[in-house]
């Protein structure tokens, strides 16, 4: 799944090619993704005035509101030519005023498309999100007041959108392990210190992973048609079973929230 350095390698692969250029229509081969997609009519003719990223979700922001996207599981959203062929799973295209089109491809139809009129912080989708982890109210004494006293694992407090966003699988995994701690552990018996140690490594590790562009496991290209680059920076993710580059202890897999878990029991504690 597209996580919070893929969404923002996309951000900054279309912001520079659409900003200022005008919407002069669409194409809509599969309306219904996750949701239905509707765009209304006053949409033809308005300019895209910031590209932005909050949490997993894109917006375009028009002079009336803002096209919220999201990516879903395997979604890629890319600047095309105007003439260019769509493929089988190409399901939506926006065109502009200078022959290029925003194509939104997703294999697996889990991605959305809304359009919010006025302010997108009200939209359903946005209102209720957690605080950005690449923001200045993330840090280790916010994450100490919101982890204490619970018993869930610090891994699924991490990914729970109502308390921080886009801290997806893998960045749960490598951030845990770059700080120290098993993912396993009651999110309230972690002190403050290593509160601050672990908002560190999440943000550190974000950043390092937007640098290259993401991590391509499979489907992920951003919006120049790269792929990402982060994958031979995991230390854990994916690597169950295989020694720690850290300490050549034997890495463990086990399962949290669902969500393939991958840690050292030597380094973490």
């Amino acid at each position: 799944m597209p996580e919070l350095p893929e969404v923002e390698t996309t951000r900054r692969g279309i912001e520079p090619w659409i900003v200022g250029r005008e919407i002069t229509g669409w194409s809509l081969r599969q309306p219904r993704l996750r949701w239905p997609v509707v765009f209304p009519e006053r949409l033809r003719g308005e300019r895209i005035v910031r590209v932005l990223r909050r949490a997993k979700y894109l917006l375009l922001e028009t002079t009336s509101g803002a096209l919220i996207v999201h990516l879903g599981m395997s979604g890629s959203l890319r600047l095309m030519p105007l003439d260019s062929v769509a493929g089988r799973h190409d399901h939506v295209d926006i065109q502009f005023d200078h022959e290029r089109v925003l194509r939104l491809t997703d294999p697996r139809r889990f991605g959305s498309i809304h359009y919010c009129e006025g302010d997108w912080r009200t939209h359903w989708l946005i209102k209720d999100l957690g605080v950005e982890p690449l923001g200045p109210e993330f840090n280790g004494g916010f994450l100490w007041r919101v982890a204490k006293g619970r018993r869930v694992a610090v891994k699924q407090l991490l990914m729970d959108a109502r308390v921080v966003v886009g801290v997806g699988n893998i960045y749960a995994n490598e951030s845990l392990f770059l700080a120290g701690i098993r993912p396993r552990l009651a999110a309230g018996r972690i002190g403050l210190l290593r509160c601050t140690a672990l908002a560190g490594a999440v943000r550190d590790v974000l950043e390092r992973a937007i640098l290259v562009g993401g991590t391509t496991l499979r489907d992920f290209v951003g919006g120049t048609g790269a792929p990402g680059h982060f994958r031979p920076s995991l230390n854990v993710y994916g690597r169950a079973d295989q020694p720690c580059y850290q300490c050549g202890t034997q890495l463990k897999g086990i399962r949290i929230g669902q969500r393939a878990t991958v840690y050292c029991p030597k380094c973490q504690r």
